[in-house]
């Protein structure tokens, strides 16, 4: 009988004492494979480690625990010599003969509920650095009871029947009906997911529209720098699918799909339903990158079931994406479902390698307000004959190239003499500040540092030379010493800014221009005055700096 490799931590929770353990799953060592690992008695701060090998696991899993927010439960692949994940694969796995949980046939990979270990909300649960994939209706398994089963086609490498406080990083989700499914129900509502820095892509069923690369339904779940790659050759699903409240996709690459982004009503969770975050949705920093075949339409906002009083009849606030169409016929931006949905769009880079005129801005309905966009000239407001609904287009960039480095090799940052700079506006008030763009994408499955340079670029990338630094280049040269009764007029910072005097006092009768800087008008009053500028840009990063201004006797009699 083979025997555990625990590794045991004290941990100081409170008063009290806190076993948490490592589970090392490793080839050539006691345990060395998934199956071992005590998945029915994990504690909050256990942490597996699957070591990879040249080989896949075979082994497919449920996981059922709880951990704390202070002590999540950690599965983590450990890297291969040049960077290689472990792989599970359910193509042909088993599952331990010591669990038992419905549903087998859904998952590599299973959050959610179990006879053994007990059912419970699984919570605080972390996967990473893993490739899971092998989840498919062409592919069979062995169940917990030795029998051979095929997978279901919704099957998906991650399959998140219900879940609390879930983060899956640095992952490979591949060659599944679904890569990702998150699932909720009345009773039953997954929330507070975090979804980054994976790679997911191969996904669908052919000839099928209903797999997805993700398909998701939660309270509160983000995507942020995911590498999303087209479907399996022949699948008719989405790429991005989801039926969340608190929906938020930041700076993630998206590639292919039916569509690229289609957010559409909660058919299954009435806690959903009655969010108050249901009718708000956030997408931006993203690069959206559309091809030839499936639908036309790059994001589809509203519903789909039918059932048009479940429709999301919110905003969808987009802005700051990179969407590049290689289309040979038209391309349609976004389809809101109804009247009812409206987006606001700002500081994107619409671009189409075709004609303007086959770029159009929405479908059939909706309302959208564009603002700061660049595309080019022609652009429709829609290709359909009974279009009924509002395009409201203001201070849109129009020209021939935004400025990408180079559109032949997907670098989309922009150049110094790029159309797309500085053309941006400030971002709507309700996107501020939790929503703020502060990121760019980093190729592949990364991020950095947006950098801030006055207004914003349009698109996904911010131009600059050098980070900015507000404190020190931008104050003004404030005047600190002035003749009584003299027109003052002391010069400001360069660029697009926001004055203002954060505390204290100008001498009466003087003022400064909150968009230049300038600190102007006429004084009577001898003294000295102490005060606190603060500068800030289009991109709400701010600078102080403390500054006194002394009045003397007069110039002149």
């Amino acid at each position: 009988m083979k025997h555990f490799v625990v590794i045991a931590f004290l941990i100081l929770a409170g008063n009290s004492f806190v076993n948490a353990a490592v589970y090392e799953v490793k080839p050539g060592t006691a345990l060395d494979t998934v199956a071992e690992v005590p998945w029915a008695s994990l504690q909050p701060g256990d942490t597996v480690l699957i070591y990879w090998k040249s080989t896949p696991y075979k082994e497919k899993w449920v996981i059922c625990r709880q951990g704390t927010a202070a002590q999540p439960i950690t599965i983590r692949g450990v890297l291969g010599p040049n960077g290689e994940r472990p792989v599970i694969d359910g193509n042909g796995a088993a599952t331990p003969t010591n669990l038992n949980y419905w549903n087998e046939n859904r998952a590599t990979i299973k959050i959610g509920g179990s006879s053994v270990p007990a059912d419970t909300m699984p919570r605080y649960i972390t996967i990473e650095n893993l490739e899971i994939r092998g989840a498919h209706q062409s592919y069979q398994f062995t169940r917990f009871n030795g029998q051979t089963q095929t997978f279901a086609q919704n099957a998906a490498a991650i399959f998140v029947e219900k879940g609390e406080n879930l983060t899956f990083r640095n992952n490979i989700i591949t060659d599944s009906g679904n890569g990702l499914f998150i699932a909720s129900s009345d009773t039953d509502t997954s929330r507070d997911i975090l979804v980054e820095g994976n790679y997911i892509y191969g996904n669908g069923n052919v000839g099928s529209g209903f797999e997805h690369n993700n398909y998701t339904a939660a309270i509160n779940i983000t995507f942020q720098y995911n590498r999303f790659g087209p479907l399996r050759a022949g699948a008719g699903g989405n790429n991005l699918k989801d039926r969340s409240a608190g929906f938020v996709a930041r700076y993630n690459w998206i590639e292919g799909g039916n569509r690229n982004f289609d957010l559409v009503d909660a058919e299954d969770s009435t806690q959903i339903l009655s969010s108050p975050d249901y009718r708000k949705t956030f997408v931006y920093g993203n690069v959206l990158l559309k091809g030839d075949g499936g639908n036309n339409q790059i994001t589809h906002y509203g519903g789909d079931s039918g059932t048009l009083a479940d429709y999301r009849k919110g905003k969808l606030y987009f802005y700051n994406n990179t969407i590049v169409s290689s289309r040979n016929g038209n391309t349609a931006l976004f389809r809101l479902s109804t009247n009812e949905e409206t987006c606001d769009a700002r500081n994107n880079i619409f671009y189409t390698v075709n004609a303007g005129t086959t770029l159009a801005m929405l479908a059939e309905s909706g309302t959208l307000s564009l603002t700061n966009n660049w595309s080019k000239s022609g652009w429709r407001n829609s290709f359909d004959g009974a279009f009924n609904g509002s395009v409201i287009a203001s201070s849109s960039v129009i020209g021939t190239a935004p400025g990408f480095v180079d559109l032949a090799t997907q670098d989309f940052r922009l150049t110094s003499t790029g159309q797309a700079v500085n053309a941006g506006t400030t971002l709507h008030p309700d996107v501020l500040s939790v929503n703020n763009v502060i990121r760019h994408y980093l190729r592949h499955q990364a991020s950095e540092a947006r950098p801030v340079s006055g207004f914003f670029d349009l698109g996904a990338f911010e131009f600059a030379t050098a980070p900015m630094q507000i404190g020190t280049t931008s104050l003004p040269n404030a005047v600190r010493h002035s003749f009584y009764d003299q027109t003052i007029q002391a010069s400001g910072g360069s660029g697009n800014y926001v004055w203002s005097v954060s505390s204290g006092s100008l001498p009466p009768g003087l003022w400064i221009d909150s968009t230049t800087g300038l600190i102007r008008g006429r004084t009577r009053l001898r003294g000295t005055w102490n005060f606190t500028l603060t500068v800030q840009d289009a991109q709400n990063a701010s600078a102080t700096a403390s500054q006194s201004f002394a009045v003397s006797s007069r110039l002149h009699p």
